[in-house]
């Protein structure tokens, strides 16, 4: 699945300083959909370059870290369980080092 995942507001410095990345990303083993959750732990795995702890607590993002899919708070379309299609934007701005 193709999707375009941008960094914003310090957190570009985790990926390389690279704001955009458009990534294709195979759906898990067994799943007919891919979601948030499945999103965030493959960018920890294969996008963040160095500390992870600084974009995600647990399996989700840290506070402080706004998520927006297709310009829409990811709050309000249901978070870790957001189900993302092909050619969706998702961008992480932190709200924490001037986002």
């Amino acid at each position: 699945m193709q999707l375009t995942l941008e960094f914003g507001g310090g957190l570009e410095l985790l990926c390389e300083s690279v704001k955009v990345h458009n990534v294709n990303i195979d759906l898990p083993k067994g799943a007919d959909k891919l979601t948030m959750r499945y999103l965030l732990s493959w960018v920890r795995t294969d996008l963040i370059k160095e500390r992870p702890e600084m974009f995600m607590k647990g399996e989700s993002v840290r506070p402080g870290v706004l998520v927006l899919v297709n310009d829409c708070d990811w709050e309000l379309t249901g978070q870790l369980d957001t189900t993302l299609e092909e050619k969706d934007v998702v961008v992480f701005i932190s709200t924490l080092h001037g986002g």
